[in-house]
């Protein structure tokens, strides 16, 4: 399997994560002559050495003033712009995460009247549109991040005087689950731009997965740092079809437990975070009827689910079986339409593939269906069947 992996050990921002992509082996032609049409701006890119190695520089020249977009405005720029209909998706998406994660912060709920300050510039709407392409181009089936360095310190903006990582920010890695670290240098590292691109395209990772590199690109960053101030992208060929993964398994017994009760904490549990909840009956010392509970989590969402089944159950303690490594198959989530009763609906589905491409399974996301049952009177077993079948036709 293909996969393009960042490392941002110097942080990340939307020009380093294009410059990087451009590295890696982007067609620049393409990426350039599609920023240009799209936004009024030019673009220089230019190799240049930061601190012995050689980075790739995307320099975005702006008009000197610019108004202040709104959130409404972007997305008309972005679709004005006739962009590839992946490229666009994956910028509105970007700027929707960015909208949400301002909108958080200042407890905005109307969006439409949401103001961008620097990620509303045309720079950043031609590092999102580009980096979109770049990636793109690059053609993998999948991308990661490992840990980023945020930085330290304050940046001043258009809110003032803000803590680094600024609270958009932090915002994007939290909805991301992205693993971060602070620097020693008292600067901001990760950028908003930077962490909504990540979050659209990247799944985090702890450590980085077991494979063959196939190139290795960087971005370069406009600030002169202790270190080489750089975002490392490689292309990867991964060995294993199944990627490793950290998980942690939890287990309680119960003995004094209703039914309705576990019925309630199985699906507490899975809105908290759980990966898969199993309650299955045992039989405990003198013959008693018992539950075991077994949940698999994140190591992060590990204390507080643990908790949770020691308040609902009334346990004692909570066995936390030492961390495991499970093996899965790259796995991505896809739109579909099909047809039912004559009527076209669309459903998410999820599709595994192994390192060579070969098609693993593909399962339709349960809800959807459930709704388009229900709009159509069509039992929803039929529904999967038809979405998963449309998904084959367009996948295998």
């Amino acid at each position: 399997m293909k996969a393009l992996v960042f490392n941002p050990f110097s942080g990340a921002a939307g020009d380093m994560i294009l410059g990087c992509t451009l590295d890696l082996g982007a067609n620049r032609k393409m990426v350039k002559e599609l920023i240009e049409a799209s936004v009024n701006v030019s673009v220089d890119i230019r190799e240049v050495m930061k601190k012995g190695i050689k980075a790739l520089d995307v320099r975005i020249n702006v008009p000197e003033k610019e108004p202040v977009r709104t959130y409404p405005e972007i997305l008309d720029v972005v679709k004005a712009a006739k962009l590839p209909s992946g490229v666009e998706a994956s910028a509105l998406d970007i700027f929707s995460k960015l909208a949400e994660a301002e909108a958080s912060v200042h407890g905005q709920t109307d969006l439409e009247k949401l103001h961008f300050h620097e990620v509303g510039q045309s720079d950043a709407l031609a590092d999102i549109i580009g980096s979109s392409a770049a990636i793109y181009s690059l053609n993998c089936d999948s991308v990661y991040c490992t840990p980023i360095n945020v930085g330290s310190g304050t940046i001043e903006c258009a809110h003032g005087v803000l803590p680094v990582p600024a609270p958009a920010t932090l915002e994007l890695l939290k909805k991301g689950k992205f693993y971060f670290r602070g620097g020693a240098e008292q600067k901001e590292l990760l950028t908003p731009t930077g962490a909504a691109i990540l979050a659209h395209f990247a799944r985090p990772l702890e450590a980085f997965p077991q494979g063959r590199v196939i190139s290795i690109g960087y971005g370069a960053g406009d600030s002169e740092l202790a270190g080489p101030n750089v975002l490392q992208g490689m292309l990867c060929e991964l060995d294993s079809c199944l990627i490793t993964d950290i998980i942690e398994v939890l287990e309680t017994n119960a003995d004094d437990v209703s039914g309705e009760v576990l019925g309630n904490l199985f699906e507490e549990l899975l809105a908290m975070g759980a990966r898969d909840v199993a309650i299955l009956p045992a039989t405990m010392k003198k013959g008693r009827p018992a539950h075991v509970i077994k949940v698999i989590a994140k190591p992060e969402d590990t204390e507080k689910l643990a908790r949770k089944i020691i308040i609902e159950t009334g346990s004692l303690g909570v066995r936390v079986i030492p961390t495991r490594h499970r093996l899965m198959a790259a796995r991505r989530i896809e739109p579909v339409k099909f047809e039912v009763e004559g009527q076209i609906y669309e459903s998410a589905v999820k599709i595994a593939r192994d390192s060579e491409g070969i098609l693993l399974n593909i399962s339709a996301e349960f809800e959807d269906c459930k709704k388009i049952a229900k709009a159509s009177g069509i039992p929803v077993k039929e529904v999967m069947r038809k979405a998963e079948e449309a998904a084959r036709k367009l996948f295998s």
